[in-house]
């Protein structure tokens, strides 16, 4: 499936809901289903800068494609890393460094997080850009 693809899917299920309470359980249930990055990655130098909880991400190329594993310390945080795996890993390195991620305006997730929250889900997607960027160059 293509970045948008994916990006519609995930703004038909978050329709499904009523109220931002039931949307954040869905969230937090997506946070359990995150690939779990490995014990050797969760040091300073995969940690996101800018979010309050800890937030460790890791790339790696596996053929043309990128894959993200990430954990967090926080429940919801988690669930909003796993968001941003589920569209972007399996993509190949200059889709996700030029992904217009719509779907986060689209399911109204920014305007629902507190503002150090949003200012750490603006890191995240950063991040995973600048590793397509940096797995693009290495082509």
């Amino acid at each position: 499936m293509t970045i948008n693809e994916i990006q519609d899917e995930i703004i038909d299920d978050f329709s499904m809901f009523g109220d931002w309470m039931e949307k954040y359980e869905y969230i937090i249930d997506l946070g359990k289903t995150l690939p779990i990055i490995d014990e050797q990655y969760k040091d300073e130098d995969h940690l996101i800068k800018g979010c309050q909880s800890k937030v460790w991400l890791h790339a790696d190329k596996q053929g043309n494609k990128v894959v993200f594993t990430a954990d967090s310390d926080a429940i919801i945080t988690k669930g909003i890393i796993s968001l941003l795996v589920k569209v972007l890993s399996e993509q190949n390195p200059e889709a996700v460094k030029d992904a217009d991620l719509y779907f986060i305006d689209k399911i109204g997730l920014k305007e629902h997080l507190s503002p150090t929250r949003s200012n750490g889900l603006v890191s995240m997607v950063k991040q995973m850009k600048l590793y397509g960027l940096a797995l693009t160059q290495a082509q």
